[in-house]
């Protein structure tokens, strides 16, 4: 289907970006889907004891007053665009949306229906209006949807908010009501999620990458479980390979990209990490610019991330400046080879997965010995127990949170011990904490981690009898080489 100016709907009264609607469309094409026609696939199962579903509706009957004799829809979709639920008090709306099958138990994202409100806004990952004509099929023109994505305590799209009305009825607020119910859903879901605190909201940094001069890399960062990723990244650099790294955030994707890099020549690097969808546009005016320049390299991180937008635009630059015979300009990162965007598939010769920095225990005293030194300015050293506690923590942050374990640490003593370390390296994976929850963790950590205290020392100077704290040590799966019981 050629989507020129006549197929596209010109409304000028959109409030988003034009090309938003237009990539969307591009998409529907891609999926076969025809303007006369729509897959959406129906499940028998829905989750309605997700905390998603729990709070959304709650936020939602909570609204429900509010829109009290409007004719409006109002439901929670899943990441995939799963309906989940839907409620409104206008048997009209709701009977003309069974028959669209805009309901629960129905999948309704771009790939299933095409362009629509909650399709987009899970696409894209931002708040998104579309108004009559702009839905991609004709049986949803009767409709204007607007809704918003659900983010979740640890701050990954749940899902959306998504509110339906008639294309003939005013939307002006729509598109606010969906926020702001996105919003507290959101609020709620964290208020309710075992205390944990959302993640900070990303901002799009783009900076250059440049070369440790303190340490050599070989020697230092290029420890036994980062070595055949490494040999592979430069292999495939040296054969003009476009290359994607993946793994688990902070696990040093962007470093060893640069690494493999520069071992081939002396170029410039830029790392461009991804903002907030709201952001994308002037994130992107930053380092455009300079992709394809001489000896130029962008490292373009989290695209599995970025708004299916912002995809459509990164696989257009990237065709256009694909070098033949020579090093690739751009070098993307992503979580996983599955979570690469379709669109950037054709731009990318091979994958190279870097594992988690737990199935490297290998690797942590060498770095921890690295990043330490590196705070300091000079050696740094680890006790056998700080060293032991090191190896012996599973490191969900992965390298990211070794280095800043390290600094902190390295800022107290140039011989690290036990009590420089923090609380955290001495919990095991379990629950979140709330809030209250982790000040007693630490507490008793810090009792513990005191040169020469023993678990019944730790317990008086708490004030705590021997069983009670024997039992939290167990509850918060906390693990001082030495001092507390293993099993």
């Amino acid at each position: 289907m050629n989507l020129d100016d006549r197929a596209f709907p010109a409304d000028p009264r959109s409030p988003g970006p034009r090309p938003r609607l237009r990539a969307s469309w591009r998409r529907s094409a891609r999926y076969g889907l025809t303007t006369d026609e729509m897959r959406p696939v129906f499940t028998g199962s829905v989750d309605t004891g997700s905390l998603l579903y729990e709070c959304g509706s709650e936020v939602l009957r909570g609204l429900q007053s509010t829109l009290a004799n409007e004719p409006v829809s109002m439901m929670i979709t899943d990441a995939d665009g799963l309906v989940l639920s839907r409620l409104t008090e206008d048997p009209a709306i709701d009977r003309s949306l069974d028959r669209v099958h805009l309901a629960p138990g129905f999948y309704f994202s771009e790939r299933n229906v095409g362009t629509n409100g909650l399709g987009l806004a899970l696409a894209d990952r931002a708040p998104s209006l579309v108004r009559a004509e702009e839905h991609y099929c004709t049986g949803l023109r009767g409709y204007t949807c607007a809704a918003a994505p659900v983010v979740d305590p640890g701050g990954a799209i749940a899902g959306s908010v998504n509110l339906t009305t008639w294309s003939d009825s005013a939307p002006e607020l729509l598109l606010a009501l969906a926020q702001s119910a996105a919003a507290s859903t959101s609020a709620l879901m964290l208020a309710r999620g075992a205390g944990r605190t959302a993640q900070p909201a990303p901002h799009g940094e783009v900076f250059r990458v440049y070369a440790d001069r303190t340490r050599s890399p070989e020697s230092e960062l290029l420890t036994p479980g980062w070595r055949n990723a490494f040999s592979e990244a430069r292999s495939a650099f040296r054969r003009g390979l476009a290359v994607a790294v993946a793994g688990e955030p902070g696990t040093g994707k962007t470093a060893l990209a640069s690494l493999a890099r520069r071992e081939l020549r002396t170029e410039r690097v830029l790392s461009a990490r991804p903002p907030a969808p709201e952001d994308v546009e002037p994130w992107l005016e930053l380092w455009v610019p300079e992709l394809g320049k001489d000896s130029t390299c962008v490292i373009v991180s989290g695209v599995d991330r970025l708004p299916a937008w912002a995809t459509s635009e990164l696989a257009a630059l990237f065709g256009r400046v694909r070098a033949h015979d020579d090093l690739q300009p751009y070098v993307v990162t992503t979580a996983s080879a599955d979570d690469l965007p379709e669109e950037l598939r054709p731009l990318v010769d091979v994958v190279i997965d870097v594992p988690a920095l737990r199935f490297r225990p290998d690797d942590i005293v060498p770095l921890a010995k690295h990043f330490a030194a590196q705070a300091r300015g000079r050696e740094v050293e680890l006790t056998p127990a700080a060293a032991r506690a090191l190896t012996a923590f599973d490191w969900p942050g992965n390298v990211r949170q070794l280095r800043r374990v390290l600094r902190e640490a390295a800022a107290k003593a140039d011989r690290i011990d036990l009590h420089h370390l923090a609380p955290e390296v001495f919990t095991g994976p379990g629950h979140p904490l709330s809030r209250l929850q982790a000040v007693e963790r630490d507490e008793i950590v810090r009792c513990l981690i005191e040169p020469g205290t023993t678990v019944a020392d730790a317990a008086h100077e708490l004030g705590l009898g021997r069983a009670t704290i024997y039992r939290k040590i167990r509850q918060y799966r906390i693990n001082v080489p030495g001092r507390t019981p293993t099993s």
